[in-house]
């Protein structure tokens, strides 16, 4: 396989495959060293090295604080399963949710409370750096999802007030007739998304940010490969037959309003926050015109033309959304006749325009804090500006909203109206978190056998390790549970580091590993690599607080 891998990439010699990836072989010791596994990147705040004591503990000295006698969190990403609740009233909501892994439905009365959930899974592909989805394939995982949630909470279609959407920003590619177009080398017309954390476009967004578009300065100094632009061009650039027969690039959440309505409206949730949408010269216009729904007016046509996407803003930007609306509102006349037979509604149930799934969460809990427990001395928009949502799964975005934009280098943002109405958002990130945990805990030797005990114990193999953690604690009389991780840490950059060092390319690393392959070694692991994910959580909301947001955790 090396010989073959070395041939298709005309490496000059074999031991080039290896130029990211490196092993130091301590792992039954060398004096006092462990073994680290360096995942290396290029960037100069992840070295590749022999590291020992010395150089670990100041580090973990300073950071211990953060864990105190508590037990070790439940997992960031669980599967979604389906929950009853019965005795439903009239006059409900709908909400749709689509992540990474499964399209979620949740049936709510006038008060939030949740009557009925239920999830289906979607499928997706994964080849190196390329992820993608079938947007045929997830609209069929909703119909399922909506038609359980409702059986579940007896509602019938026409007690449906609403539906509203959110979903992960994958970027959607369709034809003139709304048919799927490949953005896939495979050329599979099924696969027309690219997934938010495909990080195909890491070189196109390098190109991009050399242009020092006076845009990139509200995306944290500039773009990311998970966000559509890059996306756009890498497309452009390599599959230029998908390029020429699409006729609407959009985001997953704006291509299922759209689905479900015909209104091609797009969300100033989506545009502003993945598209460069300027949310702020929006806000201008809607001041004069006291309209939410309206001609986009906030897409910087000089900043397409110069990274080479100039077409895409012929016809008033009709490619990539001609009108923008806020979230929330109203979109055509509600669902088509054909979306509401799909999903077992009725014709004309109110949908509004859509949010990113993470946003959706975030508006939820940042509004939601009940009165008296946080910063109750301050008045409403001012409390919540000291305040941070951290929307955990796949991966974790880190929302904190001020009513003046800051800039903060590295962290996505300053977003206008993309999640509050009217503040400014600043939006850090882990790509990868749940993903990191599942990734960690189904790779080592001894997670079949974790499994099966844990599903004979009708859990969860996070909290089996829970358990063993703090029965670990006891048995060596650990002052505190993190104290067990003393000789093991995980960087966390498993697919690059999104906030704050804005580095694509970094990469992950596991210090202290030995030959043991017990299950508390990954008992162990587990922990260190939650602690590793709650230090790069410690490093944004620090580098947020230092560049003008107030406690915002």
């Amino acid at each position: 396989m090396l010989l073959s891998m070395s041939h298709e990439k005309n490496s000059p010699f074999l031991s080039a495959l290896t130029q990211d990836i490196h092993v130091l072989p301590d792992f039954y010791g060398n004096r006092r060293d462990r073994c680290i596994w360096i995942r290396s990147s290029r960037s100069n705040h992840t070295r590749c090295g022999r590291v020992d004591h010395a150089h670990v503990g100041p580090l973990v000295s300073e950071l211990r604080p953060l864990f105190g006698p508590a037990q070790p969190p439940t997992p960031l990403h669980q599967p979604a399963a389906a929950t009853m609740f019965r005795g439903s009233s009239a006059s409900v909501f709908l909400g749709v949710d689509v992540g990474t892994g499964s399209a979620r439905a949740g049936i709510f009365d006038q008060k939030g409370k949740l009557l009925g959930s239920a999830s289906s899974p979607i499928q997706i592909w994964k080849e190196k750096d390329c992820i993608e989805q079938s947007s045929t394939d997830i609209w069929h995982a909703v119909c399922a999802a909506v038609k359980s949630a409702c059986s579940l909470a007896n509602v019938a279609p026409e007690d449906v007030a609403g539906l509203g959407f959110t979903a992960t920003c994958s970027l959607v590619a369709v034809d003139a007739d709304g048919s799927p177009v490949s953005v896939s080398w495979s050329g599979d017309t099924r696969r027309n998304i690219i997934v938010w954390m495909d990080h195909r476009a890491v070189n196109q967004a390098e190109r991009i940010n050399a242009s020092n578009s006076p845009v990139l300065q509200y995306c944290g100094g500039g773009v990311s490969p998970e966000m559509q632009a890059p996306k756009l061009l890498w497309v452009k650039e390599n599959l230029q037959e998908s390029w020429s027969m699409v006729c609407r690039w959009m985001d997953l959440s704006d291509w299922l309003a759209y689905r479900a309505t015909g209104d091609d409206t797009r969300s100033l949730c989506t545009t502003v926050c993945k598209w460069t949408y300027l949310g702020h010269a929006h806000m201008e216009q809607w001041k004069e015109s006291d309209s939410r729904d309206m001609e986009a007016c906030g897409w910087d046509n000089v900043f397409w033309e110069e990274i080479g996407l100039g077409d895409l803003v012929e016809g008033n930007c009709a490619k990539i959304g001609r009108s923008v609306a806020f979230p929330g509102h109203p979109l055509g006349s509600g669902l088509t006749a054909t979306a509401a037979k799909e999903l077992g509604l009725l014709p004309g149930t109110p949908v509004g325009t859509p949010l990113i799934d993470a946003h959706a969460g975030g508006v939820g809990v940042m509004e939601s804090i009940p009165d008296g427990e946080f910063k109750a001395d301050l008045p409403d928009e001012e409390a919540i500006c000291h305040r941070m949502v951290l929307v955990c799964g796949t991966s974790t975005c880190h929302m904190a909203v001020s009513k003046n934009k800051l800039f903060v280098p590295g962290v996505w943002g300053p977003f206008w109206s993309a999640m509050v109405p009217e503040f400014w958002l600043t939006e850090g990130g882990q790509s990868a978190t749940g993903a990191l945990l599942d990734y960690i805990t189904e790779n080592h030797v001894a997670a079949p056998l974790l499994s099966k005990r844990a599903s004979s114990q009708s859990i969860s193999i996070y909290e089996l390790l829970n358990k063993m953690l703090l029965s670990m604690s006891h048995e060596k009389n650990s002052p505190f549970l993190s104290a067990l991780t003393q000789d093991i840490h995980v960087l966390p950059d498993f697919h690059g580091n999104r906030s704050p060092m804005a580095d694509p390319k970094s990469k992950g690393v596991i210090y202290g590993l030995t030959l043991d392959t017990s299950e508390k070694h990954l008992a162990l692991l587990y922990l260190a690599t939650i602690q590793g994910i709650a230090y790069g959580t410690r490093h944004i909301v620090e580098h947020c607080n230092a560049h003008g947001h107030k406690d915002a955790l």
